[in-house]
């Protein structure tokens, strides 16, 4: 069952050893959590609907209590205080992009607003009502998740857009082939949301971002369907497939995707360096990716994500031998933690591996074999459930992510990080924020900076939220205002639409509202996002 309160299946979590709270606490401080509300509680909450009575349209206050929120950090107080504030009226789950048809035009000819819902792990506020005077309608597309084609002459897969990771992957496993499209999210995401919010995956380096994996499908409008053909190239005018993705549910309803996959590899190994100092470990990184090593993933800690991850991991007499083995080959304090991924053919996994470690030898980096790899490749999509694990001692977690051209990557990465750690100071008590930071999506021209940051939660639910409305919203602002994309791979939402418009300049705003105006008249779409055009905002 999934938890309604939090991330993925109640039957999963993941322990922290027990040095964790002795690690914390001399960190950021003993810390106390907050009480949980209790689900029946919040049921209550839920109000009558004004929605009209509807077949395809459920209105039990359960389906509306769990279509409510995503996965942000606000939401994640909401659902935890209970103080849901807004539900949507109503919940639809299509079969068919027929029946994803309809609803939009019954939306359009009651004036009702309309918010696409696929795997519900937003992170960035898309799938949220709002305060509204016009009923609000969640369509979920969790009943959409089937293979329904596979070109292998074309190897391109046509999918229903509420299928999650899992299911894509096994479904395309059993006929030989892989999408390798990983977000940390891949438990519970949909291909349909990865298009939407223009996501990436943990091994873009082989696969691609899904820029290059969505070759086309439909997207259901108030003005019809929008068909995008799967042409491999086309220099007939702008590509509308890139005004689709990214478009966030203001456009329409993807009701189709059709991917580009790839046949299944025979080999595939993730190995861990560890380099003397960052210097040396982001020149060795610029280096694999610039000379194009044929990796399939990149990832790279910086010293105090390095230091974090070896003091959670438990197992502390390995992790001791690691540490003199290290610094017998001279690598102590401030090492950074690399982990790379081969995949293929075994030939071309042995010279790809052959080629970093060459370049990493050259670095100072020691090797140390594939045994990390192998943990990191089995909890790598268990990471989200952390955020339950520290929230039941008294920790918040979040994230920020971002990325930058190369010559910007360590100017920006330190405002972040400074901005994080002295955000909470002068507060009751002068809050410590535990902050570090790895780089894991990689280009010739840049980096993706993702940072995670650790504080106590205060007394109240009000006062926990404030203090993440200050680092997040003061943070935002320094990304936009120095050279950094509001957003890598979580796309806009509802959180980050007011830093759009720093990002893309008024001109290009006004290009994507006249998109979105020309497709939906009447903004009934997933207001609020993408968009800052919600009443009271300020764009």
């Amino acid at each position: 069952m999934r938890r309604w309160n939090g991330w993925g299946d109640e039957a999963n979590q993941m322990e922290l050893p027990p040095s964790a709270d002795e690690f914390l606490g001399a960190l950021i401080g003993a810390a106390k959590p907050l009480v949980d509300a209790e689900f029946n509680e919040v049921l209550a909450q839920v109000p009558e609907s004004r929605l009209a009575e509807h077949a395809s349209i459920d209105r039990s206050p359960e389906q509306r209590l769990r279509h409510a929120r995503g996965q942000s950090l606000p939401d994640w107080l909401a659902m935890r205080s209970g103080k849901f504030e807004f539900f949507p009226d109503g919940v639809a789950f299509p079969e068919t992009k027929e029946q994803i048809a309809e609803l939009v035009n019954y939306c359009y000819a009651n004036d009702i607003v309309l918010i696409p819902y696929g795997g519900g792990t937003s992170v960035a506020g898309h799938i949220n009502p709002f305060s509204s005077e016009k009923p609000i309608l969640t369509l979920s597309l969790g009943k959409m998740t089937r293979l329904t084609d596979l070109d292998t002459a074309s190897q391109i897969a046509t999918f229903g857009p509420g299928t999650p990771g899992p299911l894509v992957e096994s479904q395309l496993r059993a006929k030989g082939y892989t999408l390798g499209h990983y977000p940390q999210s891949f438990e519970l995401s949909t291909v349909g949301g990865w298009v939407a919010s223009r996501s990436s995956g943990q091994q873009s380096l082989r696969y691609g971002r899904i820029e290059q994996m969505f070759a086309g499908g439909a997207m259901e409008t108030p003005k019809g369907r929008l068909e995008l053909p799967t042409f491999p190239a086309s220099s007939a005018g702008p590509d509308v497939r890139e005004i689709v993705m990214g478009s966030e549910g203001r456009m329409g309803v993807i009701s189709e995707v059709k991917v580009r996959v790839t046949p299944l590899s025979p080999q595939e190994d993730f190995y861990v360096y560890f380099f003397p100092s960052w210097e040396q470990a982001k020149a060795a990184a610029r280096m694999m990716v610039q000379t194009k090593a044929q990796l399939s993933m990149l990832r790279l800690s910086n010293a105090i994500e390095t230091e974090t991850q070896l003091a959670l991991a438990g197992h502390p007499t390995q992790i001791a031998w690691l540490e003199k083995f290290l610094a017998w080959r001279g690598v102590k304090d401030g090492k950074c933690m690399m982990t790379v991924g081969v995949t293929g053919m075994p030939a071309q996994c042995r010279s790809a591996h052959s080629q970093v470690r060459r370049i990493a030898k050259s670095y100072g980096a020691v090797y140390t074999g594939n045994y990390l790899g192998k943990k990191w490749a089995a909890k790598r999509f268990k990471m989200p459930y952390l955020r339950e694990a520290l929230w039941e001692k008294g920790y918040v977690v979040d994230t920020l992510e971002t990325s930058t051209d190369w010559s910007n990557v360590d100017v920006l990465l330190n405002q972040i990080e400074g901005n994080l750690r002295n955000g909470l100071k002068g507060e009751a008590g002068d809050e410590n924020v535990h902050v570090f930071t790895h780089l894991s999506h990689f280009y010739a021209q840049g980096s993706s900076i993702y940072t995670t940051y650790v504080f106590r939660c205060a007394d109240t639910y009000e006062e926990t939220l404030a203090r993440w409305r200050k680092l997040k919203t003061t943070t935002s602002e320094l990304i936009v205002q120095n050279g950094g994309t509001i957003s890598h791979q979580h796309g806009v939402g509802k959180d980050h639409a007011p830093y759009l418009k720093t990002e893309k300049g008024a001109l290009a705003m006004d290009v994507i509202s006249g998109i979105c105006s020309n497709l939906d008249e009447k903004s009934l779409l997933n207001p609020g996002t993408l968009i800052d055009d919600l009443p009271g905002s300020k764009s």
